[in-house]
């Protein structure tokens, strides 16, 4: 496929060009297009929680400040807001995210954003080069099941979920047997950061955000 030969020309100026003709609230507006199912659209927003926060860490590590830095992080934003918005149309393995890849080459979203959403998908065999695809992965499943550990609670809060529950849930299989597990460990080992840190870090992302995701 041609855009996972022309991954590794992806630069920092992508994220610059992006935020010039793609932003936010053209991704939102994308994925509401696509998307009817509020469920699939508050997962959007738990996932985009989450990788947000991890492209903010980023920045804060690369040093960026100013537009550069806004421009970086916006590019996490819109990767995990547009990662699923084509999976209600087209739910197979055989089309999902290959049909919204394309899609998103067409109106001329960034390459690194369209390899990331590639990435996040194992059986399309993209490699995960960048942090943001690999934070995607990261957190596509994990927000998930930290979404089904708050909606158990008597509250549905996500408030009262701990790093302790969520370990011992994912042992439990019977419990959102939907979420892969496995998924989950390797993206915080892709990341390099221990399990309980990294289900830390997206729990504190999306308390922040509760509200929004209705938890």
């Amino acid at each position: 496929m041609e855009i996972k030969k022309a991954m590794n020309n992806c630069t920092g100026n992508d994220a610059k060009e992006s935020s010039s003709s793609h932003g936010r609230a053209q991704a939102w507006q994308l994925l509401t297009e696509w998307t009817q199912s509020e469920s699939l659209r508050k997962h959007a927003l738990a996932v985009e929680s989450c990788v947000t926060a991890m492209g903010e860490a980023e920045a804060g590590r690369l040093g960026l400040a100013g537009e550069e830095r806004a421009a970086f992080i916006e590019l996490y934003t819109m990767t995990a807001l547009l990662h699923d918005f084509d999976y209600e149309r087209h739910p197979t393995a055989e089309e999902h995210p290959f049909v919204g890849v394309r899609e998103l080459e067409r109106l001329g979203w960034p390459l690194e954003l369209r390899t990331a959403i590639l990435g996040h998908a194992q059986y399309t065999g993209t490699p995960r080069i960048t942090h943001l695809a690999r934070s995607l992965f990261a957190c596509d499943e994990l927000a998930g099941f930290l979404t089904a550990c708050a909606l158990v609670k008597p509250t549905k809060a996500i408030a009262e979920v701990e790093v302790a529950s969520v370990r011992k849930k994912m042992k439990d299989k019977a419990f959102a047997r939907g979420v892969n597990r496995e998924d989950i460990v390797q993206g915080a080992a892709e990341l390099g950061v221990e399990l309980d840190v990294h289900i830390a870090f997206c729990l504190e992302a999306m308390k922040k955000r509760a509200g929004e995701l209705g938890l």
